[in-house]
């Protein structure tokens, strides 16, 4: 990792009864890195994302964000999460707001932007997504690509410091896929500094800084796409990828 650290990430622990889902996890993203984590489902890289967006409370460990801890019972998570912006698999828009409305809600009603100021910011967003022309039309009249660029557009609407990204083409028809891809490599060679859960093998190789493999909880490999995905040395790793490659999704 170069450059200043966003986000720190040290012996994060999660639990859910008696079942670890996290289990030490150290993890740091600098400032305009883009590191993408790879992994079979129940790998813990939801929940991971869950933690860091405070979504979920901590069994143990620690988030810092920009230096501070935001994992502090004492801090207030709503004052970091207006630092950070999620994306899920699932869209999460309100079918009975237009596009442009889901887009300018936040920054409003959370952020406190002026009215004008919020729709500029919205219009400028739809127009980097692909979506001017739809700002009027309501969710259920957009293809499920269409409503994930509406989701990531209202999740920039208020310049995140760092953007999170969970499955966000999990859900999506095969050939909405691409779009959706190449809004996120256009985010990554903006310079956006990015923390993304995928399947996707082939977008991870493009797009990545770093490759964090997870398994049962624990992060066993961290590095360039080159060495994870080519080269990966842990056999665990190695097992996983041969998978991928059987299947043909690498």
């Amino acid at each position: 990792m170069t450059g200043k650290p966003v986000l720190q990430v040290r012996d994060l622990v999660k639990r859910y009864g008696t079942h670890t889902v996290l289990n030490g996890i150290d993890l740091d993203v600098a400032e305009h890195e883009v590191v993408v984590l790879i992994g079979s489902s129940g790998s813990g890289k939801s929940t991971l994302l869950r933690c860091v967006n405070l979504l979920e409370e901590l069994d143990d460990g620690q988030i810092v964000l920009d230096g501070v801890d935001i994992s502090d019972p004492r801090a207030n998570p709503d004052h970091a999460r207006r630092n950070m912006g999620i994306v899920f698999q699932a869209f999460n828009l309100f079918p009975h707001l237009n596009v442009l409305d889901n887009v300018t809600l936040a920054p409003k009603v959370v952020h406190k932007v002026p009215e004008a100021q919020a729709r500029d910011r919205a219009v400028e967003l739809l127009a980097k997504v692909g979506l001017a022309d739809k700002a009027q039309a309501y969710p259920d009249r957009l293809s499920g690509g269409q409503q994930q660029r509406v989701a990531i557009a209202r999740a920039l609407a208020y310049d995140p410091r760092l953007l999170l990204l969970d499955e966000i083409t999990s859900a999506l028809d095969p050939e909405l896929v691409g779009e959706v891809l190449a809004l996120v490599r256009e985010l990554a060679a903006g310079g956006t500094t990015l923390l993304m859960a995928t399947h996707e093998m082939g977008f991870a190789k493009q797009v990545a800084d770093r490759v964090c493999f997870l398994d049962g909880g624990a992060l066993i490999e961290s590095g360039p796409p080159s060495q994870i995905l080519e080269d990966p040395r842990h056999p665990r790793t190695q097992q996983f990828l041969s998978r991928i490659i059987q299947a043909g999704r690498l």
